[in-house]
């Protein structure tokens, strides 16, 4: 059948979407009652109330002296807590990948993806309504948890949050979401690859400690080794730094890091490598606008971005040219 033909049948049978918003309210529907889900939601909720609490017993002592005491909340801990923010780096993650690392093997597994595609249900909007239905329900499970943080923060502390706290805490959150979307890309492209779920859920978890174990160190010898330092050049140090740097950002994890980094430290001016002369006639420590800070962790959203959707993208390639069998 030609190109030409195929495009034809398509425009008479309908949309190559029909039936996406279907396969996005089951994958949601699924999703949020699944046992697993209701197990990481709960670890997650109760860390973010520990956490917050121990944040707010600690900062109550400085209510009214800092100016964005609010956004302390997701970065100060009370030993032997540590800050939310913390916690979060490794449950984002786990959150995403236990959402996709069955969604398309799993329909092999039980024998039931040759069923739903007998439906009007057309591969791309199969495996877009799958991915769809994870980033909502992630994005629903971190909303939910950012109200939390935001309700326990105001009786806690006993004040409202300015509105650049929480325009600077929704862009955090936006962050998050982003973060997680890498994982829960990464652990559908290890479904579709996959036979096995436990195959696709291990490979997915090897992938996420590698990066945050392993990358920062091989960043740090492949610098060394490129750029070799030399005490005499300082030149060379400086050098060797950035691209330890650049090379570090290649990591879902520095991004997601350096991102909120700036957007919960309005007092951050820079996220590269800076040398005391250029902080000559800056005032240390004034914080910076929203705007300013948004241009600073703008190339960190993209790079997010980017990574989810290429990942997707490699996952619909494999998955179009996987042959179904009844």
């Amino acid at each position: 059948m030609s190109v030409q033909s195929l495009k034809q049948t398509r425009a008479r049978e309908g949309s190559p979407w029909t039936g996406l918003w279907a396969v996005v309210a089951k994958e949601m529907a699924d999703s949020l009652t699944s046992t697993r889900m209701f197990i990481l939601e709960l670890l997650i909720v109760l860390t973010a109330a520990g956490t917050v609490y121990g944040a707010t017993q600690t900062l109550q002592e400085t209510v009214g002296q800092d100016r964005f005491v609010f956004l302390k909340l997701f970065t100060t801990g009370r030993d032997p807590i540590p800050a939310f923010i913390g916690f979060l780096g490794f449950l984002v993650p786990l959150l995403a990948i236990a959402l996709a690392f069955d969604s398309v093997n799993g329909e092999f597994h039980q024998r039931t993806i040759s069923k739903v595609l007998a439906q009007p249900i057309y591969r791309d909007a199969l495996l877009f309504g799958k991915f769809l239905a994870g980033l909502f329900t992630l994005a629903l499970a971190l909303t939910t948890i950012w109200l939390l943080i935001m309700g326990m923060g105001i009786i806690g502390l006993g004040l409202p949050p300015s509105g650049e706290e929480v325009a600077r805490s929704l862009w955090f959150l936006l962050a998050t979401i982003f973060y997680g979307g890498i994982w829960l890309a990464l652990a559908m492209v290890f479904s579709i690859i996959f036979r096995q779920p436990a195959t696709a859920a291990l490979a997915s978890i090897a992938v996420w400690l590698f990066f945050t174990v392993f990358w920062g160190i091989l960043a740090d010898l492949a610098a060394q080794s490129i750029i070799p330092a030399r005490l005499s050049e300082p030149e060379t140090i400086i050098a060797q730094a950035e691209l330890a740097k650049t090379l570090t950002r290649f990591s879902p994890n520095t991004l997601y890091a350096e991102a909120t980094l700036a957007l919960l430290n309005p007092a951050v001016r820079s996220l590269g490598v800076v040398l005391p002369v250029q902080l000559f006639g800056a005032v240390l420590g004034t914080p910076l606008p929203l705007s300013q800070s948004l241009v600073l962790v703008w190339p960190h959203f993209t790079g997010l971005i980017a990574a989810t959707i290429l990942l997707f993208a490699v996952g619909y390639v494999i998955f179009q040219r996987r042959e179904i069998r009844a």
